[in-house]
């Protein structure tokens, strides 16, 4: 892409953009070839032209259940404060392009002035996020499903991040959604040695839905030959206590405060095997390609799925993990059991192998395609 520091580039998205891997991917992306701008939560963002900071009380998400429940989903949404500060804080203003992150930000996005339009990324497949609830699935996936009928469909492209999820949007909603995972930069690494005992990492949110509880559960069935250290963030405090309770009954495990981004690459790194098993208890999880997938590829370590779609599909395919029979606990120790330091060094030299290939810069293809696309409508 060529660069053009006077086209004017709009990424919007209600959240923290230093806290949103995928987002921060699209700055990096773009800011170097246009004139980025960015409105979010939070700070500045390293490279852009100028930041639109919404305030922390600034909500994205929905809280009027009357609303909800009487389907005013137009009034629901226009009267959220962080749609209101965004949506002041632009007025008047124009660009070349505007890139819509997630549902929340995307009839936002149809009344900013953009010439070449606006492509919506649509991280996840919104009317499912929480479908294992049943408010929500009463009161806020109608208004989810509102947006994307009402609003989605005026994007000029879109994308998301699984096959899985884009054949929803395709089946349900006729949205063809171009697939950008969430891969991690590249990083020039070489494999390191097998710890001994062998160690083994999982990182993610303290959330019951995600059964966290399994993978302690499955250690106290693996031999002394691993260790599991757990970095988790406290979404969930109540539910943090409980895994504490239980890590603290099994010698092997640990349960340790997440790290800081900038050090999270090199942290997976000193481990041998990353988790990213998670029992798919909604739809979303069920075809989720997380970042913790993609950052163990480039850290260089072995990983164990459990027979989730789109995961398997690549594990298989690249040769650099296992997959458990199923989302049990009984599963995954089974799996962890048959891990040898020999095995687990072929898996990490296949993470090598496949690093390159499944690394963000060989992956954000539609994300150019879509602003480029844009930015020529502009120009007419």
């Amino acid at each position: 892409m060529d660069r053009d520091s006077h086209a004017e580039l709009l990424i919007l998205v209600l959240s923290d953009i230093t806290r949103d891997p995928r987002v921060r991917k699209q700055v990096d992306l773009f800011a170097e070839r246009f004139a980025v701008t960015t409105c979010s939560f939070g700070a500045a963002p390293d490279g852009v032209a100028e930041h639109v900071s919404l305030g922390a009380e600034a909500r994205g998400w929905p809280n009027d259940l009357g609303g909800l429940a009487l389907r005013r989903h137009d009034h629901v949404y226009w009267r959220l404060p962080g749609v209101n500060a965004a949506r002041e804080a632009l007025r008047g203003r124009s660009f070349d392009a505007v890139i819509a992150n997630d549902l929340n930000t995307v009839p936002l996005a149809t009344t900013v002035r953009s010439r070449g339009g606006f492509h919506a990324d649509l991280h996840e497949y919104a009317p499912a996020e929480k479908d294992n609830e049943l408010p929500w699935r009463l009161l806020v996936a109608p208004y989810q499903r509102y947006l994307l009928r009402r609003y989605a469909t005026l994007a000029a492209s879109a994308t998301t991040v699984s096959q899985g999820i884009a054949d929803a949007y395709r089946r349900h909603f006729g949205l063809d959604c171009a697939l950008v995972p969430n891969a991690a930069p590249y990083q020039d690494r070489t494999p390191g040695p097998v710890h001994t005992p062998m160690r083994a990492i999982f990182t993610g949110t303290a959330q019951a839905a995600r059964h966290i509880d399994l993978m302690i559960e499955a250690m106290r069935h693996v031999p002394t030959g691993l260790t599991l250290d757990l970095y988790l963030m406290p979404n969930e405090p109540a539910y943090l206590a409980s895994l504490q309770a239980a890590a603290d009954r099994v010698p092997s495990v640990r349960i340790l405060s997440p790290v800081p981004f900038a050090e999270l690459m090199d942290t997976v790194a000193s481990y041998d095997i990353a988790l990213a098993f998670q029992r798919p208890t909604t739809f979303n999880i069920r075809y989720a390609a997380p970042n913790k997938f993609f950052e163990a590829v480039q850290a260089r370590t072995a990983v164990v799925v459990g027979p989730a779609p789109e995961l398997e599909s690549i594990v298989r395919r690249h040769g650099f993990g296992v997959v458990t029979a199923d989302f049990t606990a009984e599963a995954l120790a089974e799996t962890l059991r048959g891990l040898t330091p020999a095995r687990v060094a072929t898996l990490k030299a296949a993470a090598d192998s496949a690093a390159y290939g499944l690394s963000a810069e060989q992956s954000m293809g539609p994300w150019v395609s879509a602003v480029e696309a844009m930015m020529l409508t502009a120009r007419r």
